[in-house]
C-alpha cells in the first residue's frame, strides 16, 4: 500500500506489515529490566533481531513507562548514539530513534538513523524544526494524553477514536505548516499512553478506522499492561496476548508492528500472509 522514502535514496515497502524490533538502551525498561541496555549488548541484540525478521530497529534511551524518571540529554545521547553507530557499521537496515528531544533526534539522524519515532508527536521545543531540517527522514507521530509520569491517572475522552483523530489532524497540520511533507508521516494511536484498559481494547477493536488518513499506521502493544490487567499476567507471560494483538492489528491495516518478540511475531505474520497471499520464501 505504501512506499516510505528513506535517507540515502532508500525505500521501505509497506505493502505488507513490517516488524519494528524494540532496542531499549535503558536500565529501567519495563519489558526486560535493562538486560541488553549497554552499548555492545544492544548492538549484538539488534543484529539478532534483524536475523529474526525485523526490518526496522527502534533505538530508545529513555523509558516512557508510567512513572519513569526523566533522562538528561547527555545521558540519553551516550545511550543511543554509540548503538546507532555500531549498528550502522554492520548493517544498512532501517533504524528509528525513539526520542522526544530535538538534539537527540538531530544527532541520531546524523549518526545514521532513518526515522524519528516521537511519543510526543514533535510537541517538545525544537523537535518540529529539527524534523523539518531532515526532509528524507520519516516521522512517527504518536498520540499520548498527558505525560509519561501521570498519563495513566484516570485518562478520559469525549469520544476515544474521534479525539485521537482530531489530535492527528492537528499534528499533521502543524507539520505541514513547517514544511514537512504529509508523505513523511506515520501515525501511532498510542496503546497504553494515557488510556484505560477499556480504552486500549476499544482502540484495538477499532484500529482500522485510522486508515482514513491514508498514511502508514504503527501498532505498539507488545507486552503492554493492557494484557497483564486483562489476563492477570506478568510481563514475561504476555507473549500469546501480544501475538494476538499483533495479528489483529495486521488484519486491521497496520503497516508497522513494534514488538519485543520479533521471531514469534514474524512467524505469526508469515502464516497470516501465506493464508492471504500465498506461500513465499
Amino acid at each position: 500500500m505504501f512506499q516510505l522514502s528513506l535517507p540515502r535514496g532508500r525505500t521501505l515497502d509497506l505493502s505488507s506489515p513490517q516488524i519494528m524490533g524494540i532496542v531499549n538502551t535503558t536500565p529501567d525498561s519495563f519489558s526486560d529490566g535493562g538486560k541488553n541496555y549497554k552499548n555492545d549488548s544492544a548492538v549484538i541484540n539488534s543484529l539478532l533481531l534483524l536475523d529474526e525478521g525485523a526490518t526496522i530497529l527502534d533505538i530508545g534511551g529513555e523509558s516512557t513507562r508510567p512513572g519513569a524518571a526523566d533522562v538528561a540529554l547527555d545521558e540519553e545521547l551516550e545511550r543511543v548514539i554509540p548503538v546507532i553507530e555500531g549498528i550502522r557499521a554492520k548493517s544498512d537496515c532501517v533504524i528509528s530513534i525513539d526520542t522526544s528531544k530535538a538534539e537527540v533526534m538531530r544527532q541520531a539522524l546524523l549518526a545514521g538513523a532513518d526515522i524519528i519515532n516521537d511519543v510526543r508527536a514533535l510537541r517538545e521545543p525544537g523537535c518540529i524544526s529539527v524534523a523539518a531540517q531532515f526532509p528524507d527522514a520519516p516521522i512517527c507521530l504518536m498520540h499520548m494524553q498527558g505525560q509519561p509520569r501521570t498519563m495513566q491517572q484516570a485518562p478520559q475522552y469525549t469520544h476515544l477514536i474521534n479525539d485521537i483523530k482530531s489530535f492527528f489532524e492537528a499534528r499533521i497540520a502543524a507539520c505541514e505548516k513547517e514544511g514537512i511533507a504529509r508523505s513523511r508521516l506515520i501515525l501511532d494511536p498510542g496503546f497504553g499512553f494515557g488510556k484505560s484498559l477499556e480504552h486500549n481494547f476499544e482502540l484495538l477493536g477499532k484500529f482500522q478506522q485510522f486508515a482514513d488518513f491514508n498514511l502508514p499506521v504503527l501498532a505498539g502493544l507488545s507486552r503492554k499492561s493492557m494484557f497483564g490487567n486483562l489476563l492477570n499476567r506478568d510481563t514475561s507471560e504476555r507473549l500469546p496476548a501480544s501475538l494476538a494483538g499483533a495479528l489483529l492489528c495486521a488484519q486491521h491495516g497496520a503497516s508497522i508492528i513494534r514488538v519485543h518478540d520479533v521471531k514469534e511475531t514474524n512467524d505469526v505474520l508469515r502464516v497470516w500472509s501465506a493464508a492471504n497471499h500465498g506461500v513465499t520464501k
